[in-house]
């Protein structure tokens, strides 16, 4: 698309628009690592699975999405957000059927590793490109638009897998049902405007003026006060790599692979897959577990927009921190039940209530925060870079945990492991105040000059903190 069709296109395109697509391949993302959870049940039986084998269908989109925040992230510093985004789109049409229609295990591990890329592109491209489209008032809640929607994803998949749940080949409309909105998120991100950050770093400046203006709903001002501060710091050379590991961006570094380590170590996705289980435990037959883990994924979403609301109105920090703090207590609580719940009913509903307690803080807290944290922190030249080195870690994270549960679980017992988690709940807690600085209300470029002013480089801009 040339410069001037973009320009006039974007003079039509509604800021509402431009934020619900940019964040639609949340819920893909959302969607393709939940829907397993109930699809798996059916494929071991029809392909007569083994547990290893089980283990590999449902971690290799985890494999794929390291490969694919690996990959394809970075690449948006060359060749801009939008393009990467329709790549994402594509790669997740063709995963989402490939799935679908898998013959055998092999053709379905592969179909699964092409989906992870998607996925893991999509964690790395979104938060960067809602952040740098947003003004710096709006950017937390704008930016955790891509939280909301994974946990939508997640919900649309519980209800996917129940509707399905009594059909023979249940599982490949299970997986196939991602083509969808994966289609609707190439058709919508060919409208998408560019970020303005990346318009400005190629020399596209009336085109990025455009954005800015239709972003920040034609304050002529604000639009030139940021992108002035943008084309300042677009003067800058990336170094790549060697930027990445530098004294300048180290304070930024140490923040994106911190909070993408502790969101997964304390233990958020190991006690959504184990929510089944519990709701059993309690007494709950199968089909109503799977009902009860439709209405925990309601919950989810419900505390996610509440925190969309909230998030430009309470400090990152005091967000994590008290996160961190409602989660910790939340584990020790539902490990005490869940030791005494094999003869105690009252025990099995508190680890129940512990349980449903742990995922609104995480979903009202770290869920979106550390999303939209890593996609603030990180210089303009690097910022690609960086937000993809931090969802790789995730992401390596996230499958380390998955991988080692059922060891640990074996292992220590379910009390017992669970109070591990509250425990790195608390490291969590003196990570954030030790090490993370306050981003709220602070445009990037803001950001960005004191990082450099702290390492010596340049003055900072002026800045409320």
């Amino acid at each position: 698309m040339n410069r001037e069709k973009e320009v006039i296109l974007m003079r039509k395109v509604s800021t509402g628009f431009v934020y619900f697509f940019g964040a639609l391949g949340g819920l893909l993302f959302g969607y393709d690592t939940g829907v397993i959870s109930g699809a798996i049940l059916f494929i071991q039986k029809q392909m007569h699975l083994g547990s290893w084998q089980q283990g590999w269908v449902v971690s290799a989109v985890l494999l794929g999405a390291v490969l694919g925040a690996a990959i394809i992230g970075p690449s948006s510093d060359r060749f801009g957000r939008r393009k990467l985004l329709l790549l994402s789109a594509i790669i997740f049409f063709i995963g989402a059927l490939g799935s679908a229609f898998s013959p055998e295990f092999w053709t379905l591990i592969v179909s699964r590793i092409i989906l992870g890329m998607a996925v893991g592109a999509a964690s790395a491209l979104i938060p960067t490109y809602l952040a740098e489209l947003s003004p710096a008032d709006k950017r937390g809640t704008m930016s955790s638009l891509f939280q909301l929607m994974v946990m939508t994803g997640i919900l649309l998949a519980y209800i996917t897998n129940y509707s399905f749940a009594g059909m023979y080949t249940g599982w490949r409309w299970m997986l196939g049902f991602a083509a969808i909105p994966a289609a609707l998120l190439f058709i919508g991100g060919l409208v998408l405007p560019e970020s303005p950050r990346f318009l400005v770093k190629m020399g596209h400046i009336d085109s990025a003026r455009e954005v800015l203006d239709t972003m920040n709903k034609h304050d002529t001002k604000a639009v030139d006060k940021e992108l002035s501060q943008i084309q300042e710091q677009a003067k800058i050379v990336s170094g790549g790599w060697t930027e990445l590991f530098s004294k300048m961006v180290r304070p930024s570094l140490i923040i994106g692979l911190g909070l993408a380590i502790f969101q997964q170590v304390m233990g958020c996705n190991t006690v959504l897959y184990y929510a089944p289980t519990i709701f059993t435990d309690v007494g709950f037959g199968v089909n109503a577990a799977l009902l009860a883990h439709i209405g925990i994924g309601i919950f989810n979403v419900i505390v996610t927009a509440v925190a969309v609301m909230i998030m430009d109105k309470v400090d990152r920090k005091k967000m994590l921190i008290y996160g961190a703090i409602g989660m910790a207590a939340s584990l020790f609580v539902m490990s005490f039940g869940m030791k005494f719940s094999g003869g105690s009913h009252v025990a099995a509903i508190i680890s129940v209530i512990a349980l449903t307690i742990y995922i609104a803080f995480f979903s009202a807290t770290w869920g979106p925060v550390m999303w939209v944290m890593i996609g603030e922190v990180f210089p303009l030249n690097i910022r690609g870079l960086g937000n993809s080195f931090s969802s790789v870690i995730n992401w390596a994270a996230n499958m380390v945990v998955s991988l080692t549960f059922p060891s640990l679980l074996d292992f220590f017992g379910t009390g017992s492991l669970f109070i591990g988690y509250g425990v790195l709940c608390l490291f969590a807690i003196w990570f954030v105040h030790a090490k993370v600085f306050e981003t709220r209300n602070r445009s990037l470029e803001e950001i960005e000059a004191t990082l450099r002013a702290k390492a010596g480089e340049t003055e900072p801009a002026s800045a409320t903190k």
